[in-house]
């Protein structure tokens, strides 16, 4: 019982490092200027872009690109920069972690 409950312990510290480290990254990529994760700033908030895009199964391979290479329409007027400091593994990492907003 200690045995399974420690795992259980040392599983969810990982699972929220990980989403810390996440926000982290997405503060280092400058996504924090235009992006919040609960509130619409210059951009819609992380929770927003997670709740349309869920189910979709070409979800995080569109919002890969849009972080990459920037986009506009989808929210509004305002357009989306091209990401040039972030990499494509960088990334699918922000965008699995947007994702995982709800």
């Amino acid at each position: 019982m200690k045995r399974s409950l420690l795992v259980c312990f040392a599983l969810g510290a990982l699972a929220s490092n990980a989403a810390f480290a996440n926000a982290d990254l997405a503060k280092a990529k400058n996504c924090m200027a235009c992006h919040a994760v609960a509130n619409k700033l210059v951009g819609p908030s992380f929770k927003d872009v997670a709740a349309k895009y869920a189910g979709q199964k070409d979800a995080e391979g569109k919002l890969v690109q849009k972080v990459l290479k920037g986009g506009s329409g989808v929210w509004g007027a305002v357009p989306m920069p091209a990401n040039p400091q972030v990499n494509e593994a960088e990334a699918q990492t922000l965008v699995k972690w947007v994702m995982s907003q709800k």
